[in-house]
């Protein structure tokens, strides 16, 4: 495969897993939660680091997940005791990201492991880093890695698929009818955490939160069944992909940054043209707008 087709693909399988992870946020109204883990995952990065003094490997997996359950437990904990959601998630998010910004200063030293890789990521070194794969021959390591989480994130998905739907649209019905809310809730926080890290050294923390949650609220424009809507985000992900990478190419500039700008032009086009809740048919139909309103 070419330079630029690991690129696309390596973007694209990223786009393709946040866009399954980010209907669920939508859903269950936690699209900070993505921003939220998203930073603070740097701090499981670090650590795992410190501890093996590897930049890559099963291990970092590991640390960014911990981190993100981390961030999921001390946001409940302190939501519990009267503090609002998002006050939460402020306060844990700016803490723990901060923990992981101080000790790459003063911890890390020379590694290949900084604030600015952290934030925008380097999508253009992953055809570089290759492991061998028995069958195939040598791949990207992310890649790899990216295909591993999908697999799982897809697994979980199907094998769960009643319980997600009903979790995530009305929880109290959910546990009256002895369904594992709590359970659900975490190994949701887990897959967030696994899929946020997967892609977060190739493209960084800025495009993971735009692939998180815009492709999503497209699909969410688009359909009110969830089947479909998982179908149109990881869609809209790849495509994404594709377009910003043309953006990119066209103004010579960052591929990562262009990918999470085209997120924010597919929305404005769902936005304004959905049948059912865009712009243009409110303007068309302003009495059955009225009766339903947009819900993004």
């Amino acid at each position: 495969m070419s330079y630029s087709g690991w690129i696309l693909l390596t973007a694209s399988l990223v786009g393709l897993s946040c866009g399954l992870i980010g209907c669920l946020l939508i859903l269950r109204r936690m699209a900070m939660m993505a921003d939220a883990i998203s930073h603070t995952v740097l701090l499981g990065i670090v650590i795992a680091y410190l501890i093996t003094r590897e930049l890559s490997g099963g291990h970092m997996l590991i640390g960014a997940t911990l981190a993100g359950l981390l961030t999921a437990v001390l946001v409940q904990w302190l939501h519990t005791r009267g503090v609002q959601q998002e006050a939460s998630i402020g306060i844990v998010f700016t803490t723990l990201f901060a923990i992981g910004v101080v000790l790459i200063a003063t911890k890390v030293g020379n590694a290949h492991l900084d604030v600015q890789h952290a934030l925008m990521g380097e999508i253009t070194f992953i055809p570089w880093e290759r492991v061998e794969v028995p069958g195939i021959g040598a791949i990207p390591e992310a890649v790899l890695m990216l295909v591993i989480v999908l697999t799982v994130v897809l697994a979980i998905i199907l094998a769960f698929y009643k319980e997600w739907k009903i979790t995530s649209f009305d929880p109290a019905l959910a546990a009256s009818l002895g369904l594992p809310v709590v359970f659900m809730h975490y190994l949701f926080m887990a897959m967030v955490s696994m899929t946020t890290v997967a892609a977060f050294d190739a493209v960084g923390a800025i495009m993971v939160v735009a692939m998180l949650i815009t492709p999503a609220a497209s699909a969410y424009l688009w359909t009110d069944r969830l089947a479909v809507m998982l179908a149109l985000s990881g869609g809209i992900g790849v495509l994404s992909a594709f377009l910003g990478y043309a953006i990119a190419a066209w103004l010579d500039t960052s591929i990562s940054g262009s990918m999470a700008f085209a997120t924010g032009i597919l929305f404005m086009i769902s936005f304004i043209g959905s049948p059912k809740y865009g712009m243009l048919a409110r303007w068309m139909k302003p009495a059955e707008a009225a009766e339903s309103p947009p819900h993004v």
